[in-house]
C-alpha cells in the first residue's frame, strides 16, 4: 500500500535541496537518508533522499541527481510516496493510516447515522474528514479529540459528539447585545 508522506515545497539555496510539507507522524522513518519514495507525478521519481537536516523549522531534503537550484525547483508540488505493509499500524494508540479511516460508518454518541468517511483533508492546523451523508451531501467533521470521542477499527465506525450546527441546523447564535 502507498502512503503520501511529503509534498515537496520550494528550492532552498543553490545546492538543490528542497523544502518539504511532512505528512506523516514519522519523518524519521518514512523520510531518512536512503529512503527511496514514489512520486506523483510518477515521472518525477522515483526519489532517494541523500541527505535531510532541518533549518530554521522547517525540513530540508536533498534527493540523489538534484544538485542545483532549477532541478529543485522542478520537483516543486511533488508528492512523495512510500510503499507501507498494509498491515503495519503507527507506533501511537491514537494514530491511524488514512487507509484505516476510509470508509469507516460515522456516527454520534447517542448512535445516530451520519455517513461514511469519503476523504481525509490534511490542513496546516488540522485534519477533516470528509463525510458521504445517506443523501449524498457532505459534511465535513474536525478530525478533533473534543469531538471525535471514538475510532473503533473492529466495528468499523467512528463516534462523534458534533457541537450544534457542525452537522445540522441546531446552531444556536451568540450575541454580545443584549436585547432591549
Amino acid at each position: 500500500m502507498q502512503l503520501v508522506v511529503a509534498r515537496i515545497g520550494r528550492a532552498h539555496g543553490i545546492k538543490g535541496e528542497v523544502t518539504v510539507e511532512v505528512r506523516t507522524d514519522e519523518p524519521e522513518l518514512r523520510l531518512a537518508p536512503g529512503a527511496v519514495l514514489a512520486t506523483d507525478p510518477p515521472s518525477a521519481g522515483p526519489l532517494t533522499i541523500e541527505t535531510g537536516r532541518v533549518h530554521s523549522g522547517r525540513l530540508l531534503l536533498r534527493f540523489e541527481g538534484v544538485r542545483d537550484r532549477t532541478a529543485a525547483e522542478a520537483l516543486r508540488n511533488t508528492l512523495l510516496i512510500a510503499d507501507v505493509d498494509p498491515e503495519e499500524l503507527p507506533e501511537g494508540e491514537d494514530e491511524y493510516y488514512d487507509h484505516q479511516l476510509m470508509d469507516l460508518d460515522v456516527v454520534t454518541v447517542d448512535g445516530t447515522e451520519v455517513g461514511r468517511i469519503t476523504e481525509i483533508s490534511h490542513l496546516a492546523s488540522q485534519d477533516l474528514f470528509v463525510v458521504e451523508r445517506p443523501d449524498g451531501s457532505e459534511v465535513l467533521i474536525p478530525f478533533v479529540q473534543e469531538i471525535v470521542t471514538e475510532i473503533d477499527l473492529d466495528e468499523q465506525r467512528a463516534v462523534i459528539d458534533p457541537p450544534p450546527g457542525l452537522i445540522d441546523d441546531r446552531a444556536e447564535i451568540a450575541s454580545s447585545r443584549e436585547e432591549a
